[in-house]
């Protein structure tokens, strides 16, 4: 197996690596990836692959992808992958290669494929703390140090990696993932085949106080999260429970690094919340929903299915189905590009409000004059103003 150091200075890559489960070397051959992708085969179906990289970086022994004409162009003569995906209406690849209709989608099934077991084999660690009254299936994973408390019901399959806290009657689906540290607070419901990165919390408590005069007063949050089949969460994002009542996270849908979902916000299925992006207390997302980086959206709004909102734009209204928006605060996407295109102008602008000034003022037009004063000279001073022009 290829070792960690690299002479030449360029990233390290783990190669074919030993399959903890079989103890076989996990490779590929050529054939039984395009099978893998449902593409068409051109080359030998025999050759063995025993890596996945970039176009640029890629080796003699590993696959890479084309994810267009252009990308096939610019790197044909260059790259040194042994094998590439490819468009179906691809020409003159110059080497073994595999037609797809989707090459991005293609090079995603062949990543899973190369993509090695989590380091936590079916068991329970000698460290872990388990409730007495937990339900545990068949094949679970439990890693060093995790504590699971009272009640809590785990699916078969699922694997909790090393520091994870799962608090007490709080359910997992089959075949989750939950990666170190992740804290997942008690009587939540989560579906099956969930991710959960390392270091998110769910289930804390929203951000809610009464203020008076004295303080602020907490606002208990007994409500609780729902997460749904094929949701992804990224590492240190937030999701909060529900005052009373639920938060929930719509069936696959992907939610990004560092991300705030507040309190009884309801998420639609599938859609995409890219990282750092803010959702305040009881806004209503529908499916599909695309919110990109570092992008906000105020308590107590709704966004309609299919909508984008571009990075760091701000809603601070209803979006109805289908919404494009972007700026601070949103608006509709090309009104705000004709925005931030007359802003531009701005510099050249006030240099020609500054000359109209002084060419008023050579005329003997006070430029502080009050409006009354210029309507009433407005016939002398347009008169003089023709003569002069």
């Amino acid at each position: 197996m290829p070792g960690i150091a690299s002479e030449s200075g360029k990233p390290v890559r783990y190669f074919a690596y030993e399959n903890r489960k079989t103890g076989v070397e996990k490779m590929r051959r050529l054939g039984e990836l395009a099978d893998l992708v449902g593409g068409e085969l051109f080359g030998d179906a025999q050759v063995v692959v025993e890596g996945v990289a970039p176009i640029d970086e890629a080796g003699a022994q590993e696959i890479s992808f084309a994810e267009n004409l252009r990308v096939l162009a610019k790197y044909r003569d260059t790259t040194k992958a042994g094998a590439l995906l490819v468009p179906r209406d691809s020409e003159d690849v110059g080497r073994p290669h595999i037609k797809v209709s989707n090459p991005r989608l293609a090079f995603a099934q062949v990543l899973k494929a190369f993509a090695w077991a989590p380091d936590v084999i079916p068991g329970i660690d000698g460290t872990a703390v388990v409730h007495a009254t937990a339900q545990i299936d068949e094949g679970v994973a439990i890693g060093p140090k995790v504590i699971i408390g009272e009640g809590v019901k785990i699916g078969k399959g699922t694997v909790i990696m090393g520091g994870v806290y799962i608090g007490a009657h709080t359910t997992l689906g089959d075949d989750c993932l939950i990666y170190p540290n992740v804290v997942i607070r008690e009587r939540l419901q989560i579906g099956s085949r969930v991710i959960i990165h390392a270091g998110a919390v769910i289930g804390d408590d929203g951000f809610g106080f009464v203020t008076l005069p004295s303080g602020h007063v907490k606002v208990h949050h007994i409500g609780t999260v729902v997460i749904e089949d094929d949701v992804e969460i990224g590492t240190n994002t937030a999701v909060e429970r529900g005052t009373c009542g639920s938060t929930i996270i719509g069936r696959g849908t992907k939610i990004g690094n560092l991300v705030q979902v507040g309190h009884n916000v309801k998420l639609g299925e599938n859609c995409l919340i890219v990282a750092m992006t803010g959702i305040s207390g009881s806004v209503i997302v529908g499916d599909r929903v695309i919110l990109a980086g570092q992008s906000g959206i105020a308590g107590h709004l709704t966004v309609g299915d299919d909508c984008v909102v571009a990075a760091r734009g701000l809603v601070a209204g209803d979006l109805p189905a289908g919404s494009y928006v972007s700026g601070f605060p949103a608006r509709p996407h090309l009104e705000n590009m004709r925005v931030i295109a007359r802003q531009r102008k701005l510099p050249e602008l006030f240099q020609r409000v500054q000359e109209l000034e002084r060419r008023l003022s050579s005329l003997g037009i006070d430029e502080l004059e009050t409006s009354e004063t210029r309507e009433d000279a407005g016939r002398t001073d347009v008169g003089k103003f023709s003569q002069h022009e």
